[in-house]
């Protein structure tokens, strides 16, 4: 065991201790094949939208007259977001795309959603979506798992190391938690459908931000409403925040039961559960998610 590194310049270190360093600060794994300079991307998006035809920088402190619409407001080239409205996107170096603002890019997502017919045209909507930075710094698009007819799905929150590696959710040690709480009501993974509100891993197992889960929260109810379960589980707080639309945390939302409605006016009961990863942490918790695996049972039945 390294000893840790304290009162030095970063800049005077040696090869070995600056990785030693970096894996204290939290750099435990290459998410890219080449590093990405985002102070030169962030500058390459203000010379873009500066150059764009009717873009016109707003004086400081001005702001739109009273009783003026939010589309006088808005540059000539940019939609409205009604429907067909894609996402006006600017190239930066390293070939990627970023959106303009997450509301062009949930726009965005929204349309592409209601587009899919089928879970095969939703998964390739996402893996083309380019509206969320996540999918560039991410191994792989981990879209679901499971029986697509099944009445049970279970929506966690982000992908993990693992999942990020396969392609799948919740493998690893929190899977195997959650096939053994599926067992004991039951039920099996192959019985269930498994996915999560984010289908891109953030960097470094963070947490999501409030506008990752917006952007991408279209995608997992319409990946909800077309298998149409009885019962939804949100696994975590990030999950059951959005699609119980609640601000309070997980210990708050566990155990409420509320109605998920869908486009087409089908609706179903959706509850929250600690996540499987807390569980593992936190094993004095069980006791509660087994009380929730028996309320699911009961509805399922």
């Amino acid at each position: 065991m390294s000893k840790p590194i304290t009162d030095f310049d970063v800049n005077n270190l040696d090869p070995f201790q600056a990785l030693i360093w970096q894996y204290e600060m939290g750099v435990d794994e290459a998410i890219a094949d080449e590093p990405l300079d985002r102070f030169k991307a962030s500058e390459s998006l203000s010379r873009n939208a500066a150059n764009r035809p009717g873009f016109a920088p707003a004086a400081a402190g001005s702001r739109p007259a009273r009783g003026s619409s939010p589309a006088a407001a808005r540059p000539a080239n940019i939609p409205s977001g009604g429907a067909g409205a894609g996402v006006q996107s600017a190239p930066v170096d390293g070939g990627f795309l970023l959106s303009d603002t997450p509301h062009e890019a949930r726009q965005s997502a929204r349309d592409a959603a209601a587009a899919a017919k089928t879970l095969d045209e939703l998964k390739d909507a996402i893996e083309t979506f380019e509206g969320c930075a996540l999918k560039k710094s991410a191994s792989n698009t981990v879209f679901g798992t499971g029986n697509p007819e099944a009445k049970l799905v279970l929506v966690g929150e982000a992908p993990g190391a693992e999942e990020d590696r396969q392609g799948l959710p919740f493998v690893g040690p929190s899977g195997k938690l959650l096939d053994a709480m599926l067992r004991s009501i039951g039920l099996s993974r192959e019985e269930v459908y498994i996915t999560n509100i984010l289908p891109w891993r953030p960097p470094g197992n963070r947490q999501p931000t409030t506008a990752e889960t917006a952007v991408c929260e279209p995608f997992v109810r319409r990946h909800i409403e077309l298998i149409a379960p009885k019962v939804v589980i949100c696994l975590g707080g990030s999950s059951a925040k959005a699609l119980m639309e609640e601000d309070r945390g997980i210990t708050r939302l566990r155990g409420t039961w509320k109605e998920l409605i869908f486009a087409d006016g089908a609706k179903a009961d959706l509850t929250a559960m600690f996540h499987p990863a807390y569980l593992l942490r936190t094993p004095e918790q069980k006791r509660l998610a087994w009380r929730d695996l028996r309320a699911t049972a009961q509805k399922l039945s």
